[in-house]
């Protein structure tokens, strides 16, 4: 399948005047595609226009209530939750970090927890805010169900990522992933691509290994079992166990505190109710601030200059490659595939937009 060079300009106007015609506010609009941009400049196919029509599709079906706002449920000076009410998920989330923020700003800790809400896109972004104040930033976030737990074959945990961000130099610190061996996205590109998943990913509705991408998602939106494994993989032997257990921990943050609802429960009965979890620390609480991001910036350095293994050229620290990526997209156009750009096209013929740069 071919892939084409975007503007990021030409897809960020679009995408910002296409959820203002859906019914959001200019900022609205704003936050919600630089949320969907940022994933494809740092090259993560799978949550960025990929998810396009699904927003879309998601706010015609009315399982994203795009009028309702977030509420607050219970606050302290460290803490908050919130009641998404099924509102946009990238703007539930991104005033829960923003309160995060203000709190760790007064306080050195602030921990927001969110349920009933939707899809947020990319954890990275919420824990980068955080990072760009100058703090250290976790974001973590439930979804449907798919991940099957270690011995099982029916998904029960979603593919729950942690990201975590943290300034140094040249490159702040940057983790972001799934705790799945890779994300319902990811098996979404690879369908669209008619490619076979490399083994070792997912599993049938058997409890069997799958290489067939239309096969495990068909039977994770029909209920039929099977799913993504864990980081790790199907047994304990190669860690499957960690990556299980790093996926309950999000559960934690996310569905547990905030009591919402697990990601068994969540995608039923025309609502997705997924939870957030988000944690800012300020690192002056711990000593001085720049003198920390210091340590950091030179035990990174030496990472990458400790030795390499065999034939292996370079040796990466969180957040270059998408820095990297950022800059070639910047500079080229964001990659987008064929089927991708079909479907952008479908959403502006709904919605009456021109697309000229299809």
């Amino acid at each position: 399948m071919s892939y084409y060079r975007i503007e990021e300009k030409a897809l960020r106007a679009f995408s910002e005047e296409s959820f203002q015609k859906a019914g959001f506010s200019e900022e609205e609009a704003r936050i919600i595609s630089d949320v969907i941009l940022l994933s494809d400049l740092y090259g993560i196919e799978s949550h960025g226009v990929q998810r396009f029509k699904m927003y879309h599709d998601n706010l015609k079906s009315g399982m994203v209530k795009k009028y309702n706002k977030t509420e607050i449920l219970k606050e302290t000076p460290v803490s908050a939750t919130l009641d998404a009410h099924f509102g946009m998920g990238q703007l539930a989330a991104y005033r829960s970090m923003k309160m995060a923020i203000e709190k760790a700003n007064k306080t050195g800790v602030g921990i927001v927890t969110v349920r009933n809400s939707n899809h947020y896109g990319i954890a990275g972004y919420y824990a980068k805010m955080a990072c760009e104040e100058g703090l250290l930033g976790l974001s973590f976030t439930n979804s449907g169900a798919i991940m099957v737990p270690t011995n099982g074959r029916l998904p029960m945990l979603g593919s729950n990522p942690i990201a975590c961000a943290m300034p140094a130099e040249p490159v702040d610190f940057l983790f972001d992933a799934s705790t799945t061996v890779v994300t319902h996205g990811k098996l979404e590109v690879y369908r669209k691509l008619g490619k076979e998943l490399p083994k070792g990913w997912a599993l049938d509705d058997k409890g069997e290994e799958s290489t067939d991408a239309g096969r495990v998602l068909d039977n994770f939106n029909a209920g039929k079992g099977g799913g993504i494994l864990p980081l790790g993989g199907a047994d304990e032997v190669h860690g499957g166990h960690k990556g299980y257990g790093y996926g309950m921990i999000v559960e934690i943050f996310s569905s547990i505190l905030s009591m919402g609802m697990t990601s068994n429960n969540c995608l039923k009965g025309g609502i997705d109710g997924c939870c957030h979890g988000f944690i800012a620390i300020d690192p002056d609480i711990f000593g001085d601030r720049e003198e920390i991001k210091n340590h950091l910036s030179e035990y990174l350095e030496l990472i990458r200059k400790t030795l390499r293994a065999a034939g292996k050229e370079r040796i990466y620290t969180h957040g270059e490659k998408e820095i990297e990526a950022m800059e070639d997209r910047l500079a080229k156009g964001i990659l987008v595939n064929e089927r991708t750009l079909n479907e952008i096209k479908e959403v502006a013929e709904g919605l009456q937009m021109d697309c000229s740069f299809y």
